[in-house]
Formats: structure tokens, sequence, C-alpha cells
């Protein structure tokens, strides 16, 4: 019996991927281990292994395939004696959604009115009579292989059909068009019920339509529940960091002897929020609508702005480590997260998260909580200012540090106690060290 191959859940928030490439093709044999594929997530392109052993019937999905469902059939393996035949009858499907219980949906309020406008903007659009390529106002939707070989190869996408999915340009469509055997998209073709959308009244904004990334929409909808449903309270405190920056000075003038390291601001932030963590251990908790969850170890998401977005790789037990192999984990995490090399282990799971923003000239902000997490801290630029110290107005380099927290875990007294250690690490570094 031909054996199923599905997307997998590579993560547990997974809900669908783009299948960037097959590493296999219909009539190979695979074994157990194999490499078969690469599938994009919203964080990383991950490589899939074959779970079993045996030949490729079909490939199900084609490569560049956008939204594909966890658990949708991608292709078919089959087993020895089976013939290209007995994979004829698999289609591509995913897993059908539970219909809900007739009392939960009683038990459910009444949706709010929608707007005028819904209706229109829902209408299905009328089916194109030839196979355009897909477009997005200015844009020509394409798989990012297909992209890069036109780049290459001086090729205009607009200029292209696309035979993928809903009129994507793939690789096998640059492929014919370099040997001239796509037709061209004609000059004069009619303009896309997108772009006939665009703004035509006067004064109106010119745009560019940018397609939202896997990434992008998960940020959204995360963050958008967050603020949603996470009671946000803010605490700021100023730190002066002068002794930091002493210190920080002499320990690369020692690092750069063997090339050992180079400490940065933020991996003594790092360092000063973990141990400040295991000193006020109810400041890293989370919500539950059973407990409240108090950890043990100090493990520290760290906002890294990546190409679609962001991604906030983990330093484990960050309390345990030192200032070097703090920043020594963080320049390998921040490296493998702009290439989508990290795996899911290594940017979830954190304990409390920093958003630094300080490279920017950022003096204050305020981030928003990363769930289920009870806390995150935005940090923003090093800078001098006017202070009184003795009664005496000086001059001392300051940063400013916002906490924002889940009221419902996180108490003001409990917030302002984290922030006075972290203060407390930050002014004297030296207490890092012990």
């Amino acid at each position: 019996m031909p054996i199923s191959i599905t997307m997998p859940a590579l993560s547990p928030t997974m809900e669908e991927g783009t299948l960037a490439k097959w590493l296999v093709k219909e009539g190979e044999a695979v074994s157990s281990g194999d490499v078969i594929a690469e599938i994009e997530t919203d964080k990383a392109t991950m490589e899939v292994e074959a779970i079993d052993e045996g030949t490729v019937g079909k490939l199900l999905v084609a490569e560049g395939t956008e939204g594909v469902k966890v658990n949708t059939v991608i292709a078919v393996l089959l087993e020895d004696g089976e013939d290209a035949g007995a994979a004829e009858g698999v289609s591509a499907a995913a897993p059908e959604a539970p219909t809900p219980a007739p009392a939960a949906e009683e038990a459910k309020p009444a949706p709010a009115p929608a707007p005028q406008a819904a209706p229109a903007a829902e209408a299905p659009k009328p089916a194109p009579a030839a196979a355009p390529q897909a477009t997005g106002g200015d844009r020509v939707v394409a798989s990012p292989l297909a992209r890069r070989m036109a780049a290459q190869a001086g090729l205009d996408l607009a200029t292209l059909f696309g035979s993928g999915p809903n009129g994507r340009i793939v690789k096998a469509d640059i492929e014919a068009a370099l040997g001239g055997a796509v037709p061209r998209a004609a000059a004069t073709a009619t303009p896309s019920p997108a772009a006939q959308a665009a703004p035509t009244q006067p004064g109106a904004a010119d745009y560019t339509e940018v397609p939202n990334s896997n990434m992008r929409k998960v940020i959204a909808r995360r963050l958008t529940e967050s603020k949603q449903m996470v009671p946000h309270f803010y605490l700021t405190i100023d730190c002066e960091i002068d002794n930091l920056l002493a210190m920080r000075k002499e320990l690369n003038a020692r690092g750069a002897e063997d090339g050992a390291f180079k400490l940065s601001v933020n991996d003594f932030v790092i360092r000063a929020a973990a141990i400040a963590l295991k000193k006020v251990p109810a400041a890293n908790a989370s919500w539950t609508d059973t407990a409240t969850l108090r950890y043990h170890s100090a493990d520290i998401s760290v906002a890294v702005a990546v190409e679609n977005g962001l991604i906030t790789p983990v330093v484990r037990n960050a309390d345990s480590k030192g200032l070097a192999k703090i920043s020594i984990e963080m320049k390998d995490l921040a490296g493998r997260a702009h290439e989508g090399k990290l795996m899911p282990e290594e940017y979830q799971g954190g304990t409390f998260s920093i958003s630094n923003l300080g490279m920017f000239g950022i003096k204050e902000f305020a981030a928003v909580i990363n769930p289920p997490q009870g806390a995150i801290l935005a940090v923003g630029a090093g800078e001098q200012r006017p202070v009184v110290k003795d009664g005496a107005l000086s001059v001392a380099t300051m940063m400013s540090c916002t906490l924002s927290c889940d009221h419902r875990v996180v108490d003001g007294a409990i917030g302002a106690e984290l922030l006075k250690a972290f203060k407390g690490f930050i002014e004297d570094p030296v207490t890092m060290l012990l």
C-alpha cells in the first residue's frame, strides 16, 4: 500500500508552510533518513527527512507552493513490488477541520455586524480567461528559487506566464523560458483585478503591494493577541553605564589578544537580566488559566531583526553562563537567524525577552510581550545626560530600560524589584562576575 508523506509540523505552533524545494524526483529510491525536501516555516528553512524507505511514486505539491497546511499529503512513497499506478488515486488533501458541536455554537455570542464594505471586499473575483502570471498590484508572484534563477539569467519575471498554483512562476518556467519554450506575456495584456483595484482618483497615493510572509503573518497574529489578551503595564528605569563601558573596554582588550570574544553592551544586559531573574524568581514566570508557572532557569529570548520580521533566539541558562560564553553563543545564534538556519528549539521556549534598539539611537520604547512569557525588557541607547550626584550637576552615560509586564503574573512591586536588581548589576558590573 502506498505510503503518504505529509507536511510535517516542524514546531508546536506551525500551522502551514511553504514547500520550497524537492530534493528527490518521481521514480527515485529513498531510504529512511534521506533528505527529501526543504520546507520554509515562518522562522526558518528546514530540511525534511524520509521516515520510510521506498520509491517516490508521485510528488503531489509543486515546488514553491505556499500555505500548505500541516498534515497535507505532499507526496506518495511506493513500497517494494508496487508500481506507479498505485499512486494514481492519491491527491494532496489537508485534514478537515472538526465541525464544532451545536452546543458550543449556541454558547458563542452573536458576531458583531460587518461593515457595509465587507460584502464587496469578499465578493469572488472573476476567473481570468487565460492563465496569466500571478500578480499583486505591480508584483509578480514567483518562488524564491525562480526569482534567483531569473535574476542570474537577466529575465524579467513580468514577461513570463507561470505554470504553478494560481499562475505562480516556478523553476520549470524559468528553465523553459531560457530554452525559448514558454510564451511571454503580451505587453498589452489586460491588467489583473488587483491592479485594476489600485486607486486612480486624483491625488491618490501610489503604492507597491508587498505580500505578507509566513513570518510576518505569525508576528501579526501573536502580537495582536498579546495586546488584546495580556494586560500590559510598563516600568522604566535609568541605568548609569560608565562603569560597564569601562569594564567592557578592559575585557575586550584582553579578549582581543587571542580573538576569543568581543563583548557588546547587549551581552552585559543579557547576563544582568538573567541573574536578576534568579534573584527575583517571581518575575521569571508565565500565566496559565490553572496556575502561574515559575521557571527554574533564566532562558533569555533576544529579539533579532531579520529580512521579513524578527526572530528571538534563546540563550539557555543565561544565569549560569559567563559574559564571554554569552557573547560567543549570541553571535552564533544571530548569524544563523539571519541565514534562516535556526532549529525550532533554538528560538522557542524562552522565559523572558530582551529587545534592544539602542544601536539605532532609540532613547526609550515599550515592547509588546511575547506570549506566553510574563515580561519583556526594552533597552534604549546609552547617551550622555546631565545628572545630579551628591547635590552637584555632572554628566554620565545613561541607558533607559522599560519593562513590559503581564499584570496577571507580574505585579507592580515584583516588576520594580526586578528592575532594581537589574540596575544594580548594570551599574556595578563587577557583581556580574561573582
